[in-house]
């Protein structure tokens, strides 16, 4: 993406959010009718899983004003959707490719060394999935 001063630039222009900790159960509609509360959207792209094209709890949003993708990030930024609290950070534009998880797994880098079990997020944590293995008669055992 070039140098640190023009990653600095693009994100003082930018009418772009990243937008993190989405249940993976959020559909794009969701988002749209909250985020729409602060203007007008040109596009929401949605995060997926790299190899399961199913979404993995991020997206983009980008407005076509930066005022209001500026206010969004003062009243929707820490607020609840879908039961979770959501974070909205700025993004210097969204290319091509940064849909997809970068971890892994094809999901998101964070999500496999969750530990707890968040069922917003399918469960737990993919490093710690691989180790609760299903017992015969049923039960979970690690």
């Amino acid at each position: 993406m070039g140098s640190r001063a023009e990653q600095d630039r693009l994100l003082r222009i930018s009418t772009t959010l990243y937008v993190g900790n989405l249940s993976f159960y959020t559909t794009e509609e969701q988002i749209y009718e909250l985020f729409s509360k602060c203007g007008d959207i040109r596009r929401i792209i949605m995060g997926l899983d790299k190899y399961k094209k199913t979404p993995c709890g991020f997206c983009f949003v980008e407005y076509y004003q930066r005022a209001d993708a500026e206010n969004c990030m003062r009243y929707i930024n820490g607020t609840r959707l879908d039961d979770r609290i959501i974070r909205t950070d700025w993004d210097a534009g969204f290319i091509e490719g940064r849909q997809y998880g970068r971890g892994k797994t094809g999901g998101q880098v964070r999500d496999e060394y969750r530990s707890d079990f968040d069922s917003g997020r399918g469960g737990y944590g993919k490093i710690i999935q691989q180790k609760v293995t299903p017992l015969s008669d049923g039960a979970f055992g690690r």
